[in-house]
């Protein structure tokens, strides 16, 4: 007693209240009453001014952020404190850092410690020493404890019978074992969800479709009546979460997620829930329970939600989506081992493949960069060569499937409207069981019947409308469409039904990468089968100006001798005329005609040239020869005039001077005829 003086007795005592977890608040109320009577004791040592600080109440002492362990330190440090009251050392601090902080504080203020086992001053030696050690065991205890019950948990989780919660879809068997929840509908819905994964391989579709449909999902909430399912539209954190927890496999896992622990602004601050890979976690017991999926198609499930992810780097390949670039998120480059970037020009057949990667992060140059047309022909045709055998077997199950998506729909509703005239049975008895004069209790059992009684109506219109919408069945000339279709895999390919999307959706399924490597201007594809095998591809690079769109040479040959002759007018009709077009399958205009002449600098037709080089045109010649053009014609294909035509529509160009020999010819001659005015046409 002689260590509480009249200055200690004039400043205030603090009680400090903690317990370290929720439960112990609302359950462990007689450590709560021993901390709060420490208040009488702090009155009969002689303290007047006493306030209690539980702030910390439902927090642990292990160095976590207390606020009420804060606000007295405060206090400690303004000198407005005399004594802690305390029942234990372990109730202050769990770990030796707050530990020491509130004993040096104490000293340096000359505050005492004060439990139920007696009086601590800080100044002392003894007593500093004793509180140290108490400090020491509080901490130790907590080691201890931990441990076992960590040990113990993992033990039992060994065993696959640790459950903290059971997911929805199950349910807790006597002896610690997982069965099926025997409720039909819940089942039908995971498997809706597992099913339409298979079809869509994507969580978000999945999730659309499942809105769209109007089809809800199960959820698990928990009350006061305890654990309870309700009924909702799908998130897609629930469509996600379905997908990618094991139990649905069969698999018992323990140790999925972890704690970190970091140090924030000078505090420890825990993490939880971390994941960890599947390699680390701490127990995996496959076949423990009857389940929904095979544990493969398990981890093929979260391969395609991992490839899915967008925007994370070269390991994935990225989503599938309806772009043109068939192969995007397959190829990798053979050089740096970069994944390919695929670059647009406009328009879906204008796209390359370029290994930039490089030359973004280093500024250095491209290792390969590729037109998408010639691979992906090449592609095509491989894949289909290999698919070909299994086109009948596919058209008859497309066939087969054609219904199922409306059968499905009827089938989750029918059970949908069971259940709701369930709940409309069960909330009448409930309103036949209570008495009518109790009208506060009747009032609101008639409300959820008439609730129910809605819910059911809506279930039953939205059945009538599934039933009445359901597709007729097929005619014999549609099924002999489909049959054909499937032995004509390029005609399915090449359909205009058949969606880019689709599409890479079997490239995916088929292979895993594509490696591609450049030896001068070859190169090669080599194609990493799915199931280990591996075949090459080759195909030459086109060269510099050379793709779909360049015009063809006889062509070019054609306008450069055209343009000599003829006006841009007469050669854009000479040339139509013929049914010659672009490169890029247009007809030819003035404006066209013009760009393509700059293009290959060829110059403009000028009024006169021709005359300058001596030449001239059927008309000309026939006016010289005083003929008729015919007449010239028949010279021309007789070979006694020399004549040339860049095509079969252009106009015959004729040397003057071939037209003035076969004058001198014609001279030397004589006359033929009887008329003057005929030119004899018999030479020889």
């Amino acid at each position: 007693m002689s260590k509480i003086t009249s200055e200690h007795l004039g400043r205030q005592a603090v009680i400090y209240v903690r317990q370290s977890t929720l439960d112990q608040v609302q359950n462990n109320l007689e450590s709560q009453r021993r901390q709060y009577a420490l208040a009488e004791r702090a009155r009969t040592l002689g303290w007047q001014e006493v306030s209690v600080i539980d702030d910390d109440l439902g927090r642990s002492g292990g160095g976590v952020h207390r606020p009420g362990f804060e606000r007295l330190l405060a206090q400690l440090c303004e000198g407005s404190v005399g004594a802690v009251f305390c029942i234990e050392a372990s109730r202050l601090a769990r770990n030796g850092r707050d530990w020491h902080t509130l004993l040096e504080f104490c000293r340096l203020v000359d505050s005492l410690i004060i439990d139920e086992d007696g009086i601590y001053d800080a100044r002392q030696t003894n007593d500093r020493l004793l509180l140290g050690m108490k400090g020491t065991l509080s901490e130790m205890e907590l080691s201890t404890l931990r441990q076992r019950s960590r040990e113990a948990a993992i033990q039992k989780a060994r065993r696959g019978e640790l459950f903290s919660t059971v997911a929805i879809g199950y349910v807790r068997a006597p002896n610690d074992r997982l069965e099926m929840d025997p409720d039909r509908r819940l089942r039908k819905a995971i498997e809706l969800v597992f099913r339409k994964f298979r079809e869509f391989a994507s969580v978000r579709q999945v999730l659309l479709w499942l809105r769209q449909e109007r089809i809800e999902l199960p959820a698990v909430t928990y009350g006061e009546s305890g654990r309870a399912v309700t009924w909702r539209l799908p998130s897609y954190n629930v469509v996600h979460h379905l997908l990618t927890n094991p139990i649905y496999a069969g698999v018992y896992v323990y140790g999925r997620t972890t704690t970190v622990t970091r140090i924030e602004q000078g505090r420890k601050r825990s993490i939880q829930g971390k994941r960890v890979p599947q390699e680390q976690w701490q127990v995996l017991i496959r076949d423990h329970h009857e389940s929904y999926i095979r544990w493969d198609e398990y981890q093929a499930n979260l391969r395609q939600i991992t490839h899915n992810a967008a925007m994370k780097g070269r390991l994935v390949r990225g989503p599938a989506r309806n772009g043109g670039a068939l192969l995007a998120g397959l190829l990798r480059c053979g050089q740096c081992g970069r994944k390919l970037h695929v670059a647009y020009s406009g328009d879906a057949l204008g796209l390359r493949y370029a290994c930039q990667g490089a030359m973004i992060n280093h500024g250095t140059g491209r290792c390969i960069s590729f037109g998408a047309l010639k691979p992906e022909r090449l592609l095509e045709a491989e894949i289909l060569r290999r698919l070909e055998p299994l086109g009948i077997q596919a058209a008859l199950e497309a066939i087969g499937r054609r219904g199922q998506r409306v059968d499905e729909q009827i089938s989750h509703k029918e059970l949908a409207l069971e259940q709701a005239r369930f709940e409309v049975a069960r909330a009448r008895r409930q309103y036949d069981a209570v008495d009518p004069d109790n009208r506060l209790v009747a009032g609101e059992l008639e409300r959820r019947w008439n609730e129910a009684l809605k819910r059911h109506s809506a279930v039953e219109e939205e059945l009538k409308t599934l039933r009445a919408n359901q597709p007729e069945m097929l005619d014999d000339a549609t099924r002999r469409m489909l049959l054909a279709l499937g032995e004509d895999l390029p005609a399915l390919w090449r359909h205009s039904g058949s969606s880019n999307q689709l599409k890479k959706r079997i490239v995916r399924t088929l292979l895993h990468e594509i490696v591609v490597s450049k030896e001068g201007e070859k190169m090669t594809m080599l194609l990493h089968w799915q199931g280990g095998d591996h075949t090459s591809i080759e195909f030459m690079k086109n060269k510099t100006g050379y793709h779909r769109y360049v015009t063809p040479s006889n062509v070019v040959e054609l306008i450069r001798e055209l343009a000599r002759v003829q006006p841009d007018r007469s050669i854009v009709s000479i040339l139509n005329r013929l049914g010659v077009h672009t490169g890029h399958n247009h007809s030819w205009t003035e404006a066209r005609l013009r760009t393509f002449r700059c293009n290959h600098k060829i110059a403009v037709y000028a009024e006169g040239e021709r005359v300058a080089r001596g030449e001239m045109t059927l008309e000309e010649t026939a006016a010289m020869l005083n003929v008729s053009r015919e007449s010239v014609r028949r010279l021309i294909a007789s070979k006694l005039l020399a004549a040339r035509q860049a095509c079969k529509a252009a106009p015959w160009i004729i040397k003057r001077t071939d037209v003035e020999k076969l004058l001198a010819r014609s001279a030397a001659a004589g006359p033929h005829t009887q008329t003057a005015d005929q030119l004899p046409l018999k030479l020889q």
